[in-house]
């Protein structure tokens, strides 16, 4: 057997004993992980070691793209936009001053540029996972101010994969060049429209067509082949692998498979996730860290302090409130997944110190640990620092304005503002998407298609049927940027109030058919090089067919609203066809399943009271394929169970937190009281159940039990009719619980 099977079934006993001793102190998994990784390591001199690292890294690499594809698959771009900005803002308000406090430190002791560019990055965000655990473990998940720090962390993991592009790109060129960032950021941008925008159109479209052939092995299959297309891509395009299965993961998660493919990927998502975090521990040196003991300590403190301090301040400039910001703001005092992630990328570049990956480890080690017992602190420093605060208005970046004292002149402005802004914003996003696809289209053409047919028909021929099927490819992209919103009612509007506007919308009308001109002749002169005349007119030329054809109208018609129906097709099913007359209404229609283990399940609505404690209607249980509709209060729930609730959003949000949180802990789930057992009586002359039959007796309802059958002389048991009678020396065999069979067999 060769040494790296060896190897990972030693760490994999070694992680699953020490993860359940971790499971029993009720500490996190991931720092069960890092322990067991630090034991089963090379620099643990007093247990064995594995024999390879390599191929320990190799397993890992497979878990940060399985940890990034299964956050990709919980991301939505619709969910930060329906967020609003303010967890944009303090996510970034709280990644900015932590990377401040880690270069900091950095330069206080002395560290390179590269080591200090790094440590702010690992130090910028806090673990979703960690956090996660943490308010599950308090019963804390179902509050209001745990929701807000979800959402900052979902914003700083959005962030996270965009700082570890930049760092990557600085890395590589070793200076911090603004204009090679810039170029940077927008090449990263170009990517990342692109495969969004390709994989909304394309991905939903293959998955409906082959639904049919599609189970959940092959979807599994799909869905990771998929994963791991993105990922080589993103590396051959000079990005991280990680980077390339958070796309994927992401445009999956528009798709109505997403909940199917979360559910398949999650045990491979757990195990390398747990080899990930092995590997972590195992980067652990003792002796490194008895070295840079003093910067483990004022890391930590800067960790600790820092978030305890910006990350309160950061809530509390978006919200307002002190309470929020301050619970808020402490439970985000530790670093997780992403530390690890980005100290992994430094050392794979070679731009990082050795030392800085176990010194990170400890500092993340230790912010874990104290992660609980800071979350408990936060009521009482925030009960203490509220008076001192009181005075301060309802939030500092939220604002309000008297619309009253407007004039009518002012609110004419306003609304000729409004209507320029949302005449803008509309051309600038669908300009920049078609743009992109129009520059992808011409990547794809020159780099392909123009070798090929030069190699088949000749150079001169192979130019000419080159730039025929490059301009039918971006016709139906080209003719949106110069058409679209041309006569719409915003346009129309702004002509006629007023000259200056008038002469404004016309600009910017012209700026979009120049453009487009700009495109094909770029193309075209590319192409076929001409005299620039006769590139102007044939340019020229072809923008007017596009824009007359009414074939490459209804094309990008359909590919628009294609588009469309893909980015809606999952919030449209959500949403129950009954409940779209409330849309824009105060209540709303949701489903919220009910989890395994639930402490509901068995009781009936009337014990439940919904209405009652959470301000909820129950519409519907689904169970098993089946409906009940308009249930009673003597219908009961069980676990597996959905229900179709009505309330506000709120109300079925903190019902769904209230489902996730309420369920039997694990020491009650397998209780003996609830065992069957059986058991075989036989009767004597005293027993009451002579003379007697089951119709008689009503066994399951007097004592609890059920009658299996009777034993024959000849030692066969068969079930016995309802009307035969027990006779004496019968051996009746009876199944029940424990007590119940116990109390049988004094009666009997």
């Amino acid at each position: 057997m060769s040494s790296f099977i060896t190897d990972l079934a030693y760490i994999l006993v070694v992680a699953s004993i020490v993860t359940i001793i971790f499971k029993r102190l009720r500490q996190p998994l991931v720092l069960g992980y890092i322990v067991a990784g630090f034991l089963a390591g090379p620099h643990m001199p007093y247990t064995p070691s594995v024999s390879s690292m390599d191929g320990i890294h190799e397993w890992s690499e497979l878990g940060v793209i399985f940890l990034m594809f299964t956050l990709g698959l919980e991301f939505s771009f619709k969910k930060i936009v329906k967020m609003g900005m303010q967890p944009i803002l303090t996510a970034v308000m709280v990644m900015c001053c932590m990377i401040g406090i880690g270069g900091m430190i950095a330069l206080l002791f002395g560290w390179n540029n590269m080591d200090r560019l790094f440590l702010g990055g690992m130090l910028s965000m806090s673990s979703t996972t960690i956090i996660y655990k943490a308010f599950d473990d308090l019963g804390l998940r179902s509050k209001r101010f745990a929701s807000g720090v979800i959402s900052v962390l979902i914003i700083e993991d959005i962030l996270g994969i965009l700082l570890m592009v930049m760092l990557s790109a600085l890395a590589v060129s070793r200076t911090f060049q603004g204009l090679a960032l810039i170029k940077s950021l927008m090449q990263l941008g170009f990517f990342l429209l692109l495969w969004f925008i390709v994989g909304i159109y394309l991905l939903p479209l293959l998955l409906r067509k082959a639904k049919k052939y599609i189970n959940s092995e092959t979807l599994l299959v799909v869905s990771v082949g998929l994963c791991f297309l993105l990922a080589v891509i993103a590396s051959k395009v000079g990005y991280s692998p990680a980077f390339g299965a958070f796309m994927m993961g992401s445009i999956l998660a528009e798709t109505l498979e997403a909940e199917n493919i979360e559910k398949g990927v999650s045990s491979l998502r757990d195990l390398f996730g747990a080899v990930f975090f092995v590997s972590v521990g195992m980067m652990v040196e003792p002796s490194v860290l008895i070295e840079y003991w003093l910067p483990v300590l004022v890391l930590t403190l800067g960790v600790v302090l820092g978030q305890m301090f910006f990350g309160s301040m950061s809530f509390f400039a978006t919200t307002g409130d002190v309470q929020t910001a301050i619970r808020s703001g402490f439970s985000m005092v530790q670093i997780g997944e992403f530390a690890f992630i980005i100290a992994a990328l430094g050392q794979e570049l070679g731009v990082t110190s050795e030392f800085l990956y176990p010194v990170v480890v400890a500092v993340s080690i230790i912010t874990t640990f104290l992660t609980p017992y800071i979350i408990k602190l936060a009521p009482k420093a925030a009960n203490r620092i509220s008076p001192s605060l009181s005075l301060v208005g309802k939030g500092v970046i939220p604002f309000s304005r008297d619309r009253n004292t407007y004039t009518s002149a002012k609110k004419d402005e306003t609304r000729k503002a409004s209507v320029w802004k949302r005449l803008l914003s509309d051309i600038f996003y669908y300009t920049i998407a078609y743009l992109t696809i129009s520059i992808a289209f011409v990547m794809f053409s020159f780099a392909t298609i123009l070798p090929l047919c030069q190699h088949i028909i000749g150079e001169k021929y192979g130019n000419y049927v080159c730039l025929v099927v490059t301009l039918l490819l971006l016709s139906p992209c080209i003719r949106p940027i110069v058409i679209k919103k041309n006569h719409s009612k915003e346009v129309k509007y702004l002509v006629s109030s007023g000259k200056t506007s008038a002469f404004l919308v016309r600009l910017t009308l012209f700026a979009k058919w120049l453009l487009g001109f700009i495109i094909i002749y770029n193309v075209v002169s590319i192409v076929l090089p001409l005299w620039w005349v006769w590139e102007v007119l044939i340019s020229v030329l072809t923008l007017f067919l596009m824009i007359v054809s009414r074939f490459v109208k209804y094309t990008s018609i359909r590919m628009e609203r294609t588009f469309k129906q893909n980015l809606r097709l999952r919030e449209q099913q959500a949403t129950l066809s009954y409940g779209r007359k409330l849309r824009g209404k105060d209540l709303q229609i949701a489903r919220v399943k009910i989890p395994a283990h639930s402490k509901w399940g068995g009781h009936t609505l009337a014990q439940l009271h919904f209405g009652k404690t959470d301000r909820v209607h129950i519409a519907a249980i689904l169970r098993a394929g089946h409906r009940i509709n308009i249930p009673g209060g003597s219908h009961r729930i069980y676990p597996g169970d959905i229900l179709e609730v009505v309330a506000g959003m709120e109300a079925i949000e903190s019902l769904r937190a209230r489902s996730e949180q309420e369920i039997l802990p694990l020491q009650e789930r397998n209780k003996e009281k609830h065992n069957l057992s059986i058991i075989s009586l036989k009767l004597g002359e005293r027993s009451p159940l002579i003379g007697q039959t089951l119709q008689d007796i009503d066994f399951r309802h007097r004592y609890n039990c059920m009658v299996l059958g009777v034993e024959t002389e000849q030692g066969n048991l068969g079930i016995i009719p309802a009307k035969r009678q027990f006779a004496q020396g019968d051996i009746v065999w009876v199944v029940g619980e424990d007590a119940d069979l116990s109390m049988l067999s004094m009666v009997i």
